[in-house]
């Protein structure tokens, strides 16, 4: 090669590379959504002071502490990870090599992994807590939108209940949050089943179905965060929700987790909300049955759904060899703050022996 020409290439190269770079990383922010995340900022900040887990908005809307923490953080991957997470090891604060570790086992065993991470209320519903920030559509949480970019490149499948939430704010069932709460409403979870049967149906569609009816009921809930309001703050009451109440049609059954099934749901909280807890019959397994025409597996936490629920799913898998043989597709849903709140962060967790 003419060591002219070659020289010349170098250069090019050196200039070139980290313009090409910086486009793929550099996220931008409007003016907007840089006063978002500053004013969110300082009202963590000032939680954190006060020592309350709950942050009080407008219009008797609550918002959890953590949830405003990690919208207004920035970018919580790589790098950055260590230096903004809450997890007790450092080692386990980048989210993306835990899931992307468990994608590569489930694949191995020819399982497909979708990820449904919950948005925050406070990206869904902005002006309630910052009412002087006209975000104009732009998006509240622009480095989560960046994140599923990375998660899909590296090949996992992610269901992002933001717009689907945002076209829903004012539907007629209510929020898609409850004020008080740090779950999703009963509409948010009846949304979120039928993004995922949207996602799943034609995978399923050789699978025996059962008929179910549904129902729109209300119910009554004490929201889990109104204890955690700072001393002098005004505690509101009980809030109601409206719930879809589900069951087997013939029989007037509930639907009750098969662990049988293809499909296995397995997340935090707001896997059992509605099921277990607030109300029955109308949690994201209901829905998901009555959208699907059959009931999924069920593994849920009241706690952290990064780790412990994939410990609890290793658990369920080391009780019953041949458990994952019967599973087609798995559900992982947890609230998007675990990116950055779960103290136990993101550890490597073998999915079977």
């Amino acid at each position: 090669m003419n060591p002219r020409f070659l020289c010349v290439s170098i250069i090019i190269c050196l200039f070139a590379a980290p313009r090409v770079f910086a486009a793929e990383e550099a996220i931008s922010l409007s003016e907007a959504q840089e006063k978002f995340r500053a004013e969110l900022a300082a009202k963590s900040l000032a939680a954190e002071k006060e020592n309350a887990g709950a942050i009080a908005g407008a219009d008797g809307w609550l918002f959890l502490s953590s949830d405003i923490r990690f919208l207004s953080i920035g970018r919580f991957w790589g790098e950055e990870a260590a230096k903004i997470s809450r997890a007790r090891k450092m080692e386990a604060a980048d989210p993306i090599p835990a899931i992307v570790d468990f994608h590569e086992q489930l694949k191995q065993r020819g399982i497909e992994l979708v990820v449904l991470s919950v948005p925050s209320k406070a990206a869904v519903y902005p002006e309630t807590l910052v009412s002087d920030v006209d975000l104009k559509g732009q998006n509240p949480a622009p480095f989560l939108e960046r994140f599923y970019r990375e998660l899909g490149g590296r090949g996992i499948d992610v269901v992002d209940l933001t717009s689907v939430f945002l076209q829903n704010r004012g539907n007629e069932h209510g929020p898609v949050f409850c004020k008080t709460d740090s779950h999703w409403s009963g509409l948010g979870c009846v949304l979120a089943a039928q993004a995922i049967a949207t996602r799943l149906r034609a995978k399923f569609a050789s699978q025996p179905s059962k008929n179910y009816a549904a129902e729109w009921k209300d119910a009554e809930i004490k929201g889990d965060l109104v204890e955690l309001l700072g001393h002098n703050a005004k505690k509101p009451g009980p809030e109601t929700v409206a719930v879809r109440m589900v069951s087997e049609k013939e029989s007037g059954a509930p639907v009750n987790p098969d662990p049988n099934s293809p499909l296995l749901i397995m997340g935090d909280s707001h896997t059992l909300v509605y099921h277990d807890f607030h109300a029955e019959r109308a949690g994201l397994v209901d829905q998901l049955a009555n959208e699907l025409g059959f009931a999924p597996d069920l593994i849920g936490t009241r706690g952290s759904g990064a780790t412990a629920v994939r410990i609890s799913l290793y658990r369920r898998s080391h009780k019953d060899t041949e458990y994952l043989s019967k599973k087609k597709v798995i559900v992982w849903c947890f609230a998007a703050r675990e990116f950055t709140e779960s103290d136990q962060g993101w550890e490597k967790i073998p999915v079977a022996q």
